[in-house]
């Protein structure tokens, strides 16, 4: 069969021969949605210079470096975000997104702070997860001067909402929670709660949403004071062995913060399987095999594919219009039991 050649590119593309040659050399003036088509059209007949028109299209787009700081890097769930930046990053089709992630071990607001600013100085936008704080509030406000976007990751910087946001509506988490041990638990009775640190806005709401349900529809059960697990594993596991041998009768456990892993744990040494009603956050392998087991009763996962999607997207639509405003990415969260694992 003949090669198909510029002629044939151009009746296919719906554009002028002269159109086709300026993509092909990479001329200006052409627009993105005009070289998009030529490439459909250049794929559809098998043209030659497949290769050259993507490589124009990749040339003619803007390129942005996004920054993002996540917690500790011995954590799966950060490990898994990670990836999914990276991913999502390489997807986007209108823009050429490289990304610079840095793991945080010191998690205070002055090490958190002080990182942001060190990372914007390579950057163009910002992703973090932090706690609310004066000192990370101050770096978010010089860098908006900068016209550099910063966006709060899984946790909300701003009661506000005049922050960037990508992640969970976290009080229907914690709703949703409380309604799972409302109906699964076999009588009311006592409910531990672990959050990681106050000062993360997802967990306080979480906690918020968690008690509000009960108080409108089951006032039977009785709250305990929240433990902080200090976003520790290894503190997460000690408060929930001093939890369960002070509260022998405890009915059930919402894990609303981070140490999931340390809980788990001591889960397995100190209850039986399905013994208290126990919800988590995030389905990965740890999680994943104690809901088999039974030390875990639902998980209310993030789905993190759609979260890193949006999060590059919206930083991307955060730098072509500045003018505005907030971009809030509110995700529908998933639940899963053993039973659709």
């Amino acid at each position: 069969m003949a090669r198909p050649t510029i002629g044939q590119l151009a009746r296919v593309s719906g554009v002028s021969i002269a159109t086709v040659n300026r993509v092909l050399s990479g001329s200006a003036g052409v627009r993105e949605v005009t070289m998009a088509r030529v490439k459909s059209a250049a794929e559809e007949i098998g043209f030659y210079g497949v290769g050259a028109i993507q490589s124009r299209i990749s040339a003619s787009q803007p390129k942005y470096r996004f920054g993002f700081l996540l917690h500790q890097p011995g954590r799966v769930l950060y490990q898994d975000i990670a990836r999914e930046l990276k991913s999502a990053a390489e997807l986007m089709q209108d823009a050429t997104i490289s990304v610079q992630i840095e793991f945080l071990e010191d998690l205070s607001p002055q090490n958190t702070a002080a990182r942001m600013r060190v990372l914007a100085n390579s950057c163009d936008a910002l992703g973090v997860v932090a706690a609310v704080h004066p000192l990370v509030f101050e770096v978010i406000a010089e860098l908006e001067v900068k016209g550099l976007p910063v966006f709060g990751l899984i946790s909300q910087l701003s009661a506000s909402g005049d922050v960037h946001y990508a992640g969970l509506d976290n009080w229907k988490v914690g709703r949703t929670a409380a309604w799972a041990f409302d109906k699964i638990c076999k009588k009311p009775g006592k409910l531990g709660v672990l959050v990681g640190n106050h000062r993360y806005r997802c967990q306080e709401m979480n906690e918020a949403g968690f008690r509000s349900y009960f108080r409108e529809y089951a006032p039977g059960f009785t709250l305990l004071d929240p433990l902080s697990t200090f976003e520790s594993s290894v503190i997460a596991q000690e408060v929930t062995e001093v939890m369960l041998r002070q509260h022998p009768d405890l009915t059930g456990l919402f894990v609303a913060g981070g140490g999931i892993t340390g809980v788990i744990t001591a889960l397995r040494q100190l209850v039986k399987p399905q013994q208290i009603v126990v919800v988590g956050h995030q389905l990965m392998d740890v999680t994943r095999q104690a809901l088999l087991d039974g030390y875990i009763t639902m998980v209310i996962s993030n789905p993190l594919d759609k979260f890193a999607g949006r999060t590059i997207s919206g930083m991307v639509q955060a730098l072509r219009n500045k003018a505005q405003g907030n971009i809030t990415a509110i995700l529908p969260f998933e639940i899963y039991t053993r039973e659709n694992i």
